[in-house]
Parts: structure tokens; C-alpha cells; sequence
């Protein structure tokens, strides 16, 4: 893998490991919602700009994303920092730890990038959660250029190529007529019954779906007050599948509940996509050995290909980046107990001794997974040329 190189960037990460776990733990203590992490992206953004990176905001026309880029090679390497958290339960899974593990990543690599042939670049992706921030870059071209792409993302467990569901986040709103529940119910047109029908006739078609096809859903908007008709109700859902094309029939399965709804009790609906569809993980064989060599010689241990191939790690959208371009999203173990992610206790966790390591672990196990390609001429023609 390159020796001089592995302890070169060992002794970055070592400089660095104290602004590391305080960016880690900063961005924690505050966390932000999808496309309002203004402190986050700025923390992130400024330190790397204090080291040399040629930083640009509000990229792709979005406020809270950035560019941070150093080097000139023809290797583009795109580290996506996440920082986006969740309501209530804050950084419960644990992008703070992301976007501390890529920011110490491209310092590692900055020493040696010019040796390397590379250009280090790191992504400021805001909105994962819900929103999809890396499918808008995507679109509007932020990933252009880039080469490979790779990021690490904090478990229960330790896991290199595990696949994700693709899912898409609708919202179904149902219009109706108000009339007083009592003396009039016969004249209203009741939308929260339209919400009802829909989650019995979901809650049947469970029985019937496609392996990895999932739905979850919740009642935004249920009503006023118990003696007025709902008149206007919304629910939203995620509807997750294996892949996109699985995903499509469980949308138009589910569309027909929806319309069920609507049917039954006289109502009109829309149904109404809230952020873009996440396509699923399709990680970079190659990339991710690289990376289990570079994890296991830190001492980490991995669910082997076998195990990794019975799990699923939610939605990303990072799946569209993989789908893009030659990419990998491993995940880095803390010790969270029976916790997982989006717990409180998983938050919690995220800023312990445990996610410290992992922030710098990380770091370590990207930057010697691109000292790799870059080592590897076979490896470097490929993702150059895919690039060009």
C-alpha cells in the first residue's frame, strides 16, 4: 500500500486528532435540519479553508452546501461530508462523525496529493436525511469531475459494501368538507377517514409485498378539533424497496390505497414526492476490498461479504452517487450498546470516546483506501478515464 505513505498520513491524523474530535463533537452539541446546517456547513468549511483548501459555498444553488478542494491531480477524490441531524432526537446517526472522518481524511492526504497525482476534494452534502442533497449536486454537477467517491458512516456493527433499499418520501394530502360532527356529520366529507382507509388498505397489502419492500408512514395533520368534520388531512410515508425498479411497483401499489381512500369517503387527493428518490447502495467491488485491507490493518473488524449480504442499512442517498460513479459507503462500529441509529441513545453515543476513535479511524482507513487507487495504475486508468 505504500508504507511511507500509510505513516505520513497516520502522523496527519495524529496532528490533527484534537481539532478532529472537537469538529466531531461541535457539530453534535448544535445539531441542524435538512438544508438549514448553516453552523455545521461553516465549521466543516472553515476549517479546511484555515488549511489550505480552496473552499466554495452554496454550491448547486444550496446554501448549506460547499466545495473544499486541494491539489491538482487528475485522481479526483470526493469525500461527502454529511451534517445534517434529526428532529428531536439530534445526531442520531451520527453525521457528525461523517463529517469529521472526511474533513480529517483530505488533511491526510493534502501532505502527500501532489506525490499522489491528486486532487482532494471534499463534499459538503446537506439534507440526507430528507431532502436528498448529494442527488441535487448530482444534477446540477458537482460530481462531474470527480473520480471515486467514498465516505464512512458510524453502526452498531462494522460493515464494508452492505447494501441499502432505495425509497422515496411522499406526502398523500386529502380534501373533504367540514361540517359540525354532530349536528350536521351528514353533510361533511370526513379527510381523516380518507387517512384511515388508506392505512387499513397499506396495513392489508403488507401481507402481500415483494421481499425488501417496506412502508412506514405517520398522520401530520389529523384534524382540528373533534366537533368540526376534517376538511384537510396529510400523511406521509416512506416507501422503501430493494432497488428503483422494485421500488416503482411498491409506488404504484400503494398509490392505489391511497386512491382507496380518496373512493371511500368522497374526498380528492394529491400525493406529492418530498424529496428525491434515493436509489440503492451499489458500492465499488474494488474500492471496498481497498477499504477492508485498510480497516483491518487499523484492527477493525468487519462482517465478512457472507454476513454483510443478510443486512440492510436503511436509505441513502448516497446509492446515487454509487450509481453515478465508482463510490463506497462502509460504516465504522462505536460501542452503542443495544442502541441504533436514530435513537437517543445512538446519539448519545455519537459523541462518546468510541465515536472519537471512529472519526479518526475513518479517516485513516479513506486515506489509505485512496492511497491505493492511486498506487495502482490499473486502478487509476480506470477511474480517470470513467471521469473524463
Amino acid at each position: 500500500m505504500g508504507t511511507d505513505f500509510q505513516m505520513r498520513t497516520r502522523s496527519a491524523i495524529e496532528r490533527y486528532s484534537g481539532a478532529l474530535v472537537e469538529l466531531s463533537h461541535s457539530i453534535h452539541a448544535e445539531p441542524e435540519l435538512a438544508f438549514a446546517e448553516h453552523r455545521s456547513a461553516a465549521k466543516v468549511a472553515n476549517l479546511l479553508a484555515g488549511e489550505g483548501f480552496e473552499v466554495e459555498r452554496g454550491v448547486a444553488d444550496l446554501e448549506t452546501a460547499f466545495t473544499a478542494t486541494y491539489g491538482s491531480g487528475d485522481l479526483v477524490l470526493g469525500l461527502c461530508a454529511e451534517y445534517d441531524a434529526l428532529p428531536e432526537v439530534g445526531h442520531a446517526c451520527g453525521h457528525n462523525v461523517i463529517a469529521a472522518a472526511s474533513t480529517g481524511a483530505a488533511l491526510a492526504l493534502r501532505d502527500v496529493a501532489d506525490e499522489l497525482g491528486l486532487t482532494v476534494r471534499v463534499i459538503g452534502t446537506p439534507a440526507e436525511e430528507v431532502g436528498g442533497g448529494k442527488v441535487l449536486m448530482l444534477e446540477r454537477g458537482v460530481f462531474d469531475d470527480v473520480s471515486l467517491s467514498m465516505m464512512v458512516h458510524p453502526a452498531p456493527y462494522e460493515a464494508i459494501a452492505a447494501a441499502s433499499l432505495a425509497i422515496t418520501d411522499v406526502e398523500v394530502r386529502y380534501t373533504g368538507k367540514p361540517s359540525h360532527a354532530a349536528a350536521a356529520p351528514h353533510l361533511g366529507v370526513n379527510a381523516a377517514d380518507a387517512i384511515t382507509v388508506a392505512q387499513v388498505a397499506i396495513g392489508l397489502a403488507r401481507q402481500h409485498l415483494e421481499p425488501g419492500q417496506m412502508v412506514s408512514g405517520i398522520v401530520t395533520k389529523g384534524g382540528t378539533v373533534p366537533n368540526v368534520v376534517p376538511a384537510s388531512t396529510t400523511a406521509m410515508f416512506d416507501l422503501r424497496a430493494e432497488d428503483l425498479e422494485s421500488l416503482t411497483r411498491l409506488e404504484e401499489r400503494i398509490n392505489r390505497c391511497f386512491e382507496a381512500g380518496a373512493l371511500a369517503t368522497g374526498c380528492t387527493h394529491e400525493v406529492v414526492k418530498i424529496s428525491p428518490v434515493y436509489a440503492e447502495l451499489t458500492p465499488d467491488p474494488w474500492l471496498a476490498d481497498a477499504y477492508r485491507r485498510a480497516a483491518a490493518e487499523l484492527g477493525r473488524t468487519a462482517l465478512s461479504p457472507e454476513q454483510e449480504r443478510g443486512r440492510r442499512i436503511g436509505s441513502t442517498d448516497m446509492g446515487n452517487v454509487t450509481r453515478a460513479l465508482p463510490a463506497i459507503h462502509p460504516t465504522i462500529a462505536i460501542d452503542c450498546g443495544d442502541a441504533v441509529n436514530h435513537q437517543i441513545e445512538f446519539a448519545t453515543a455519537c459523541a462518546s470516546a468510541s465515536a472519537d476513535r471512529a472519526v479518526l479511524d475513518g479517516a485513516l482507513a479513506l486515506a489509505w483506501t485512496t492511497i491505493s487507487v492511486a498506487r495502482d495504475d490499473a486502478q487509476r486508468d480506470r477511474l480517470v478515464g470513467g471521469a473524463a
